[in-house]
């Protein structure tokens, strides 16, 4: 029998278990759940193996506690994995069932809002690939960040309803399920010489997990994703409240328990928001580090003087800060070690990953509040900070600025990227440009007193999912010239190079791009109703909504250009059209604002005959995985114009270039890298470095009122801010701008933008164009999350 015969009888028998119906009267979405059994039977077989290899070879393991894995959809990236895409997609076909039907049954799970989770999800695909033993520790949200829908050019958000349908891609491990304490007080005694501490008083909840199998490339290897569910340690109803007619009351434990895993980034402008966020991060770390600790013991016993060399814990970004505390914790109260023992295991065996330069995404939560909520916790960080500052060398100079900005307890709070470095062997950033900035001055004073802590990781993102998955013409095109190499050694890219002045692989290119445009086309025609031209220049903005990412000053310039070609309808501006896309936190107002001025744009573009379709606005709303994996292939130009020394790295900019996208941004993050990849002539930079930005904000500014009086073409855009041209008025924007100083330097680089993009825009789907999109893919096998993983491996985590 054929291996697509078999797959055939395998997969009816699954719809027989599956499904009350035959084949053909089984819903879509009965199909998909009996594909993934399937799939997950093939999984379960090789994760046992993978299992099997890791604990008799006795390798090192990696935990990798992450708040978000934006993991996106499961079934084709799986199929593509285990290299049964084809044979699955053949067989179902002569069953008369779509495969691409049933993936679009795949809702994307709500684990994730960006960068963060998706370098999470990235380095899970890449460490199965490269078979190192890695789980992932996260949260398993009932509801994601939110849905958004765009409302009368507004954004909304709606309950992102992942699980309703169930997801058949998890499997429940309640035999595991771990009791996790909040609040209560401590008792301590003296035994055998040693203090101990009870914690009593205390109410738990019960931290359940669900596990999902991530396959490595070739299907050799499974690894796992472990999600932790957060339940009553007991079904409890307070009966005299239910019947005296105080149902929220009566079920209040119940529900607070659940409230702790129910929303991915619950608001924290609130007290009780505050809490909320608090409990989600030692809920899953603790949970987690009981899932850690107890596997160590099953295979070394007590033997911890191993635990360095056999478990390396990662923490990705400050929210899982508290492994610092909970490991000295466990090892101390439950294992009986003492301090010294207990922090240098701590400190071998902990490392830290920073993803920002904003100050105000560094962590800090009030001594209060950790007291309460946490007290043996709180207790341990305060003995690690107390020992920390008595072992501070005096002697240097300005020692008391670098002991006040290098202590975890300061002011009433808990400094959690303090706490992680002082508790970590390894401090990582994201990009070159990134961790230079974290050693010159957001952590400066640790950099001078700890240098070799600290180091350099350029993110990096899985290539087989964003071009083999999702641009399907240009990977058979890339095959068809070097070979399958490239899939599992991102580097043979460069072997492209060679192609770079071929006109016939050259004018492939240029039918590849084209065919992915025209599939956008398509899915913006039946999702939102707007008709494109795939003919013109691709513009491409989509990323989360935030002030320094400067969707703004994109803005800007779609409206200065529909102004041009108002006054001068002959005007050199070539038929565009601009996709944006993204979210803005519920509360982050001027982000908000931002995305009701594109869509007010759009309108008023999309709707105004006279310019006969040259421009095209698209604001395509509820962005996610699934649907950036339809508009990377399809761009022409790559926007990454964040504010110089803002972005840390960015991992848009790599999908892009993946996808053979020229880069349209500034110096900043990964922008960096890339111009030293693929040359300065084949990326188009503009505005101020990050060193120029730094100094023009400590001179305090600039005076945005006189650049705007420089260039007319500027001020007519800012004066149709509220001039009601637009049908709404956008003060807040105004504000931000004028009376606010333009924080992120919007008018200072306007003119530079606006002269790079003219000028690359001018260059789409020219014989030039087309050679430096081919340099693009062929340099960027660098940004291979394979090659991030292997530094992290090799550099960091001893493997």
């Amino acid at each position: 029998m054929s291996a697509i015969d078999s797959f055939k009888q395998e997969y009816l028998e699954s719809i027989a278990a599956h499904c009350a119906s035959p084949l053909e009267e089984c819903s879509a979405q009965e199909k998909y759940e009996a594909l993934v059994a399937l799939v997950m039977g093939c999984c379960s077989s090789i994760r046992a193996e993978t299992g099997k290899r890791h604990r008799q070879s006795g390798e090192k393991r990696v935990y990798y506690f992450s708040l978000e894995f934006l993991i996106g959809r499961l079934l084709r990236n799986t199929l593509v994995n285990l290299d049964i895409e084809d044979m699955v997609e053949q067989g179902l076909s002569e069953l008369g069932v779509d495969l691409d039907e049933l993936c679009e049954c795949e809702r994307d799970p709500g684990l994730g809002n960006g960068g963060l989770g998706r370098l999470a999800a990235c380095f899970m695909d890449s460490l199965a690939t490269e078979n190192v033993c890695c789980t992932g520790i996260g949260i398993r949200y009932r509801f994601g960040l939110f849905r958004q829908r765009i409302v009368n050019g507004e954004q909304t958000e709606e309950p992102d309803d992942w699980l309703e349908n169930g997801y058949p891609w998890e499997s429940c491990r309640s035999d595991e399920a771990v009791t996790v304490p909040f609040g209560g007080y401590l008792e301590r005694h003296e035994e055998n010489g040693r203090i101990i501490f009870e914690h009593k008083g205390w109410h738990g909840v019960q931290a359940v997990p669900y596990d999902l199998p991530l396959v490595g490339f070739g299907g050799n290897s499974v690894n796992r994703l472990r999600l932790w569910y957060s339940k009553p340690l007991k079904r409890e109803l307070d009966l005299a409240a239910f019947n005296r007619g105080d149902y929220s009351l009566a079920q209040k434990t119940d529900n607070e328990a659940k409230a702790i895993t129910c929303l991915l980034y619950p608001d924290d402008d609130t007290p009780a928001g505050k809490q909320l966020r608090l409990e989600q991060e030692y809920f899953f770390v603790c949970a987690g580090m009981e899932h850690v600790l107890r596997r160590f013991k099953e295979q070394y016993g007590s033997n911890w003087a191993l635990l360095p060399e056999k478990v390396a814990i990662h923490t990705n970004d400050t929210h899982p800060a508290l492994c610092v505390p909970e490991l000295m914790r466990r090892l101390m109260d439950d294992e009986g070690l003492g301090w010294n023992e207990a922090w240098e295991l701590c400190c071998k065996t902990i490392s830290f990953t920073n993803h920002t330069v904003l100050p105000e995404a560094l962590e800090c939560w009030s001594i209060e509040l950790m007291q309460r909520l946490l007290p043996r916790i709180y207790l341990i960080i305060e003995e690690i900070d107390r020992r920390y500052r008595e072992s501070f060398d005096k002697s240097i100079p300005n020692w008391y600025e670098r002991w006040k900005n290098t202590a975890i307890l300061w002011d009433g709070s808990v400094r959690m990227a303090n706490l992680s470095i002082i508790g970590s062997h390894s401090v990582n950033g994201v990009a070159a440009l990134h961790t230079e900035i974290l050693k010159e001055s957001v952590f400066a004073d640790f950099y001078a007193l700890t240098p070799e802590k600290f180091n350099n990781k350029t993110n990096g993102v899985s290539h087989r999912r964003f071009l083999r998955e999702s641009n399907e013409e240009l990977s058979h095109l890339i095959t068809e010239k070097i070979g399958e190499g490239w899939l599992t050694n991102a580097t043979e890219l460069t072997k492209l190079r060679a192609f770079e002045r071929d006109e016939t692989v050259l004018r492939s290119l240029a039918l590849t791009k084209y065919s992915k445009k025209r599939q956008l086309c398509a899915y913006i025609r039946k999702s939102f109703g707007i008709e494109c031209d795939p003919r013109s220049v691709f513009d491409v903005h989509v990323k989360r909504i935030h002030g320094y990412k400067r969707q703004l000053l994109s803005a800007f310039k779609v409206l200065s250009l529909y102004n041009e070609l108002k006054e001068n309808p002959e005007a050199d501006i070539p038929a565009t059209t601009f996709i944006f896309a993204g979210k803005a936190a519920h509360s982050y107002s001027f982000a908000k604002e931002v995305i009701k001025l594109l869509c007010a744009i759009a309108d008023r573009i999309n709707a105004d005959e006279s310019i006969h379709g040259r421009l095209r606005v698209v604001f395509m709303e509820n962005f996610g995985v699934s649907m950036a994996q339809r508009i990377y292939p399809a761009a022409d130009i790559s926007e990454q114009i964040s504010t110089a020394g803002k972005e840390a790295s960015g991992t848009g900019c790599m999908k892009f270039m993946f996808n053979g996208a020229v880069t349209l941004g500034t110096l900043d993050g990964a922008n960096v890298e890339i111009k030293e990849q693929v040359g300065e002539e084949n990326i188009s930079i503009f505005g101020m470095t990050a060193p120029e930005a730094e100094k023009l904000r400590r001179e305090g500014g600039y005076d945005a009122s006189s650049e705007i009086e420089k260039n007319p073409a500027l001020k007519r855009v800012v004066e149709q801010l509220t001039d009601g041209s637009l049908g709404a008025q956008f003060w807040l924007i105004r504000s931000a701008l004028l009376s606010q100083n333009d924080e992120y330097f919007v008018l200072r680089d306007y003119e530079s933008y606006m002269d790079a993009w003219k000028k690359l825009a001018r260059e789409v789907g020219s014989t030039a164009f087309l050679r430096k999109s081919l340099i693009n893919i062929a340099q960027a096998g660098v940004f291979s999350s394979d090659r991030t993983v292997e530094e992290y491996c090799r550099e960091i985590w001893g493997i």
